[in-house]
């Protein structure tokens, strides 16, 4: 997709928002902003699907290792592992929680709906996320307590990061047949596309 009001990014409402009945809400923040739902649904993932989302390399790994490292020497408690290895624990944290229960899957369509998305989501850690984001607004767990209790921070939504993510990502979560084409009216207002076709 070289045009940037084409552009399509993943996002995951995680089982906490499911659980606490944010769908609404936070779908409603991805409308009233402009961007289009392409495809939505609701599905309970299996351990080698949240796998394959959370597909992360070693650079990864040391670096939200190194997190767990840094805030272990912070509370002066020990060390036992390496920063690669806390980093998998937080890997399998992230699959077991995506696996807890319902996620709504979506993929939204827009000018750099990725980052707009982002901006909307705010940042991971809901504690620090401004005011104004669904996770500032809406929930507040943190790094600290999550690390204390051995999980992955509920933060309530997942947000492709890069457009080669988004494209990988959606592939898991959607069969190509399932991702609609159609024009809206506000298609109108903010590309000037012709509503009387849809523009390939």
């Amino acid at each position: 997709m070289n045009n940037p009001q084409e552009e399509r990014t993943l996002v995951l409402i995680k089982p906490d928002g499911v659980q606490r009945s944010l769908i609404g809400e936070i779908i409603s923040r991805f409308e009233r902003v402009g961007l289009k739902f392409l495809c939505l649904k609701m599905v309970i993932p299996v351990p080698e699907q949240a796998l394959d989302h959370y597909q992360k390399d070693d650079a990864w790994f040391e670096m939200v290792g190194n997190k767990t490292v840094e805030g272990k020497q912070k509370r002066n408690e020990e060390v036992t592992k390496t920063a690669i290895e806390y980093g998998k624990d937080i890997q399998n944290a992230l699959v077991d929680f995506l696996c807890a229960g319902p996620v709504v899957a979506m993929v939204l369509q827009g000018n750099q709906s990725i980052g707009v998305v982002r901006k909307l989501v705010g940042s991971t850690e809901p504690l620090t996320s401004d005011i104004g984001t669904i996770r500032g607004d809406l929930t507040l767990d943190s790094y600290n307590i999550a690390n204390l209790d051995s999980r992955a921070v509920r933060n309530l939504i997942h947000a492709s990061e890069f457009p080669e993510e988004a494209v990988r990502e959606t592939k898991i979560w959607f069969s190509e047949d399932e991702i609609l084409k159609y024009a809206l009216v506000q298609d109108k207002i903010l590309y000037d596309i012709n509503l009387d076709g849809i523009k390939d």
